[in-house]
């Protein structure tokens, strides 16, 4: 996390020291090469998410792409010559910052463990593509803007605009997002769902720098448009979190393999020798004729074995217990299926899958993966003979 901070340290550093009392044909070249910086930047992010990152996700190429097109379009808009190659990239730009607060959302609410269906996200996506074609209507329909013209400033392309009625829609659509965003973040934060509150301050905090410069760029007249910094800053922090919060998960999922795979190399030892002990234990075998699938073939007495079945007759009757989700879960363990197909299967968290298995291991007796299939093969080939 202290390099995203010293990279945004150094970006803003950098745009003060460009911005810094010169002559106004120095401030335009200044101002292009800004324009040309973050583009580059930007562009450097998105081929580096999508060649560095491993385990990828669809809405963090979403805003990779969003903030490389919205930069794109103003570096565009600065270079344009005429009002319809201005107009053009106020569309392409427009593109960018209209899926933009769509994929920090999405990505704000997966962080939070807020999971929502596909419905949900369909409706915000359709909403978003009436918001771009309305803002994309300038030069064609007179909605968006009343009037627009074209004009270069101190040696720099701008489009001098008269806001139309139908403006207030983008807004509003900002504003929505906004605050949906600080809603999920708060939610989690008070029901304990994000890992930490410093996760939660560093999402809070990415999502006040936009709306902070939003709301500058809204009442003071400035020719420079600082979105295009504050959405590297933006994804610079919502990458570095996801990382974080990656590592932590790896970190965690093979502290358990580790202890699992301890646990499963301690055979336990019966103290039970009698008579009746050795009855039951043929009965179970009787019970179940391959019983060897156990692991129990290298046993060496009558003891270990009979310790198993009485753990596999624990297994069976415990099965019944399972929830509806451990249920389908457990099944979809015993038809093959991987981690990551499960998590795909059922569209939840690697967390939540976790915590649906401890429930799992508990209610059957089981400690690992392996010693539940073993035990589940082993019930399913006794039905078959049975039958």
């Amino acid at each position: 996390m202290k390099k995203t901070y010293i990279i945004s340290s150094l970006i803003l550093f950098i745009i003060l020291c460009l911005t810094s009392c010169s002559e106004i044909g120095a401030k335009s070249t200044n101002m292009s090469v800004i324009y040309i910086l973050t583009a580059i930047f930007s562009f450097l992010l998105l081929i580096g998410y999508c060649c560095l990152i491993q385990n990828k996700e669809l809405w963090f190429y979403i805003l990779f792409s969003s903030v490389f097109i919205v930069n794109l379009g103003y570096l565009s808009l600065a270079i344009s010559k005429n009002l319809e190659e201005a107009l053009l990239a106020n569309r392409i730009s427009y593109l960018g910052s209209v899926f933009l607060p769509l994929s920090m959302l999405m990505i704000i609410m997966n962080t939070c463990k807020i999971k929502c269906k596909k419905a949900f996200s369909g409706i915000l996506l359709s909403v978003s593509i009436i918001v771009f074609l309305i803002a994309a209507s300038p030069g064609y329909l007179n909605i968006y803007y009343k009037d627009v013209d074209f004009k270069i400033i101190n040696g720099m392309s701008v489009l001098v605009k008269e806001y139309g009625s139908w403006h207030k829609i983008y807004l509003f659509h900002l504003l929505l997002y906004f605050s949906l965003m600080i809603f999920v973040i708060m939610y989690a934060s008070n029901k304990k769902i994000i890992e930490s509150k410093i996760h939660s301050s560093i999402l809070l905090i990415a999502v006040f720098v936009n709306i902070c410069v939003w709301f500058l760029e809204q009442i003071v007249s400035i020719n420079f448009e600082f979105l295009s910094v504050s959405y590297i800053i933006t994804e610079l922090f919502l990458i570095e979190l996801h990382m974080i919060i990656e590592e932590n998960h790896s970190k965690e999922a093979n502290l358990t393999i580790n202890n699992e795979q301890i646990e499963t190399t301690l055979t336990p030892i019966s103290n039970i020798e009698n008579d009746n002990n050795n009855e039951n234990t043929l009965n179970n075998q009787n019970k179940y004729p391959d019983i060897k699938s156990i692991d129990i073939s290298s046993s060496n007495s009558i003891n270990e074995m009979d310790d198993d079945l009485l753990k596999l007759n624990f297994f069976e009757s415990q099965l019944k217990f399972l929830t509806p989700k451990e249920r389908e879960i457990y099944d979809l363990y015993i038809s093959g299926k991987r981690t990551k197909d499960i998590i795909d299967c059922l569209n939840i968290t690697e967390n939540t899958l976790k915590y649906h298995n401890k429930n799992i291991y508990s209610k059957l007796g089981v400690t690992s993966r392996k010693q539940l299939l073993a035990f589940a093969s082993t019930i399913e080939l006794s039905s078959k003979e049975k039958n």
